[in-house]
């Protein structure tokens, strides 16, 4: 503890709460390295002692982190930093893509590729007629062993073949593009909502927990809709982030 404590400073003069001047803080210390994944921290009430505060102050600070998916609270162990959330920038990448280049060891389950009458929602997204075939392909996927993706692609039919094996090993967007796709924009919204029992199974967590939405519509240098996302994330190990310029 002795060896971070004096990177952390509490202000009582301002009106930011004290848990949160020292969640803030903590979480800084946490992204940037200097208390790497694995760091033990001491219990809630030597930290309190450690920075003059109170146990609950203390304990409502830990909790925000362990909320954040950044710490956590292990029987016989204590309470320990566990691996940083994935920051992904907003822009037409596949995820796998961003996790090889962050390495963090991207892993893939096909769960089901069939093909499927496009419903209401894909026939608008692909600008196909509802109820004509299309191409459905569900995965969840992996990053350090750990489950932070369950995602659900439909395609145009014909556009090109898949297997579970390609889907294992690469992208999807990796896969496009070496068909011949030339992928150019894309349309996308992101949101949030509770889990459903199913989700919470396989991403490991609990039932109503919040995960993070995206859905979004590819397209190719024609202006022709290639294929159509609609993917949940867990909110305790993924966030998106986006560079907003003043005009």
């Amino acid at each position: 503890m002795e060896s971070f404590a004096k990177l952390i400073t509490i202000d009582r003069s301002s009106p930011v709460p004290l848990y949160f001047q020292v969640a803030q803080q903590l979480q800084e210390l946490i992204e940037t390295g200097v208390l790497p994944p694995g760091t033990r921290l001491s219990n809630e009430i030597a930290m309190a002692d450690q920075f003059g505060l109170s146990r609950p102050t203390m304990r409502q600070a830990m909790q925000h982190l362990v909320d954040k998916g950044l710490l956590a609270r292990k029987r016989g162990v204590g309470t320990q930093v566990v691996t940083n959330r994935i920051r992904r920038q907003v822009e037409l990448t596949s995820l796998y893509e961003d996790l090889e280049r962050e390495d963090r060891r991207p892993r893939t389950d096909v769960l089901s590729i069939e093909t499927v009458p496009a419903s209401a929602e894909v026939a608008a997204a692909l600008r196909v007629a509802e109820g004509l075939e299309v191409v459905a392909v569900r995965r969840l996927r992996y990053a350090d062993d750990q489950p932070i993706a369950l995602m659900r692609n439909h395609l145009p039919a014909g556009l090109l073949e898949l297997s579970e094996q390609a889907l294992s090993e690469q992208g999807l967007y990796q896969l496009l593009r070496r068909s011949g796709t030339d992928l150019s924009t894309a349309a996308q919204t992101i949101g949030a909502r509770r889990a459903t029992a199913a989700e919470a199974r396989l991403l490991g967590e609990s039932r109503g927990a919040t995960l993070l939405t995206m859905t979004r519509t590819a397209y190719d240098s024609s202006g022709r809709p290639v294929e159509y996302g609609a993917h949940v994330y867990r909110a305790t190990r993924y966030s998106f982030e986006m560079t907003v310029a003043a005009h």
